[in-house]
């Protein structure tokens, strides 16, 4: 069993937010797998269950097995995740290793992402409340770029506001890509996934 976690807030009013892109990559990669028909059927096949709206299934793999995975997106606020993730891993007895958290990143640019092994959560609340639920930072986390906010806006305000066209245009691709870095970790593993999907950010 293999957990993705996408991180953001509940309520119409965070829909489409910067702040929800790993909600909407969880969305990404359930109509990747054949799950979802439409973006807005996972919240309406989903269960409520771990503090959030949890889709499971099986994946294919090229091994000619499978691997079963839970699709988690938390629906405790960004602050509260912890408790969402922590859910999830107790009932199934996984290891930090077996979560993929998906979540925003001010430091990348749209239409980067980022995958790692683990590390600080970089002043990222859903973070910093995962690894104080977890005991630990080693869990992969795959970053998508939302782009530093505008001088004089407040980080906090940015990441709660929606994109902007231009973005939506760059964002949209990663999240693609995002969903397909994923599958890649499923099948392949974490260093695989780095090797292909971080090459974009090795060039600059």
């Amino acid at each position: 069993m293999l957990l993705v976690v996408g991180l953001g807030n509940p309520g119409s009013e965070f829909v489409a937010t910067r702040h929800n892109v790993g909600w909407e990559a969880v969305d990404r990669l359930a109509a990747r797998l054949g799950w979802i028909g439409k973006k807005d059927e996972f919240n309406r096949l989903a269960r409520a269950k771990f503090d959030g709206m949890a889709l499971d299934g099986s994946i294919s793999i090229h091994s000619g097995g499978s691997e079963k995975l839970l699709l988690l997106k938390p629906t405790t606020f960004m602050n509260d995740s912890g408790r969402s993730v922590q859910a999830a891993i107790a009932f199934y007895q996984l290891s930090p290793v077996d979560l993929m958290v998906v979540l925003d990143d001010l430091a990348l640019p749209c239409g980067k992402i980022r995958i790692r092994p683990g590390g600080s959560a970089g002043g990222h609340n859903g973070l910093k409340d995962i690894q104080r639920a977890l005991g630990t930072e080693e869990y992969p986390r795959l970053r998508i770029g939302i782009d530093p906010p505008p001088p004089r806006i407040p980080g906090r305000d940015y990441v709660l506001g929606r994109f902007t066209d231009e973005q939506r245009a760059a964002v949209d691709p990663a999240i693609d890509r995002a969903a397909d870095a994923i599958v890649r970790w499923i099948e392949n593993g974490i260093e695989t996934a780095m090797n292909q999907f971080n090459a974009d950010m090795r060039e600059e």
